[in-house]
């Protein structure tokens, strides 16, 4: 590693799910484990942290709090989608769960593993590195029209077909296998001029193969409702997310868990009898304050929601 890893709208996060002395909290992605030495100081001696992570790495991090931490801890291997289910198999009950969608410090900063278009290193990207699939795999064998749709589905790359027109090519002469491969190829693709506007040329490419590398958003539509079903009646779900596709899912999620009546606006009285399962926490997202920016520049495109589940009558 070689930039420490900030948890990204840490103080944010901590007074929205607000774990008291005591509590069963869940962490779905452990990562660096800078959530989870907060919440571990705040449940105490008879709380109960239970971390989920599908990279070894996250495992080493989320056992050096173990050894600190004055709670009960458990770490369970695997996605959070598999880790939830197995806590709903087990009647698990939690007064809080959280989620943080994006990529730690330990995994943009380790060489190998290819997350980065910073600096030349192999197309991996795979949080779990025992997984199969590749984005090496992807970017050689998937044909153009596929490619152009992962751009534009995952990343909203507006340069999508020209980009997969260019690895296209390229790949004829030899496979694209570094990240400096793909990052020349995307430029060749792109106009000069919209290189210079909105990041990184290959910002969106970058995150439109990683996402189909580890099945993120397909994790997400299933993790969120396997979180709720765990919570408690008053328990808290919190979820920070970082591009417009988490984003968007997080918010329908908990929109509809608020919602109350869903008769038709025609009716003089409501006829369904549906009563709202969530009270909202956070009207519109939270993003991180100017200075954590300038502290911490990989927050920016940070977003944070969360809800209160309401017990029914």
């Amino acid at each position: 590693m070689t930039t420490p890893h900030v948890p990204v709208l840490a103080g944010e996060l901590i007074d929205l799910i607000d774990p008291a002395p005591g509590a069963v909290v869940v962490d779905c992605t452990v990562g660096a484990a800078g959530h989870a030495r907060l919440v571990a100081d705040r449940i105490g001696t008879g709380g109960m942290l239970i971390g989920i992570d599908r990279d070894p790495l996250a495992r080493e991090r989320f056992a050096e709090l173990g050894s600190e931490a004055g709670c009960g801890t458990r770490f369970i291997r695997g996605d959070f989608v598999a880790g939830l289910t197995r806590l709903r198999a087990e009647g698990v009950r939690a007064d809080a769960v959280y989620l943080d969608l994006g990529m730690s410090s330990m995994q943009l900063d380790t060489w190998e593993r290819g997350f980065s278009y910073s600096y030349d290193a192999p197309l991996d990207m795979r949080m779990d590195p025992g997984q199969e699939l590749t984005a090496t795999t992807i970017i050689n064998t998937w044909d153009e029209r596929r490619l152009a749709r992962l751009l534009r589905d995952f990343g909203e790359e507006r340069f999508a077909d020209a980009i997969a027109r260019a690895i296209n090519r390229a790949r004829v002469s030899e496979p694209l296998r570094t990240t400096q491969q793909l990052v020349d190829v995307i430029k060749s693709a792109i106009p000069v001029p919209a290189q210079f506007a909105g990041g990184h040329p290959a910002r969106r490419t970058f995150q439109a193969l990683r996402i189909a590398v580890n099945d993120e958003l397909t994790q997400l539509d299933a993790a969120l409702p396997l979180a709720w079903e765990l919570l408690s009646a008053d328990g808290r779900l919190a979820v920070i997310s970082f591009h417009s596709l988490e984003d968007r899912r997080v918010k329908r999620f908990l929109a509809h868990r608020a919602r109350g009546c869903v008769c038709p606006p025609e009716l003089p009285v409501c006829v369904c009898g549906h009563e709202p399962e969530a009270e909202l926490l956070t009207r519109r997202a939270i993003a991180p304050t100017p200075g954590e920016v300038a502290a911490n520049p990989r927050s920016r495109s940070a977003h944070l929601r969360a809800a209160r589940k309401i017990e029914s009558e």
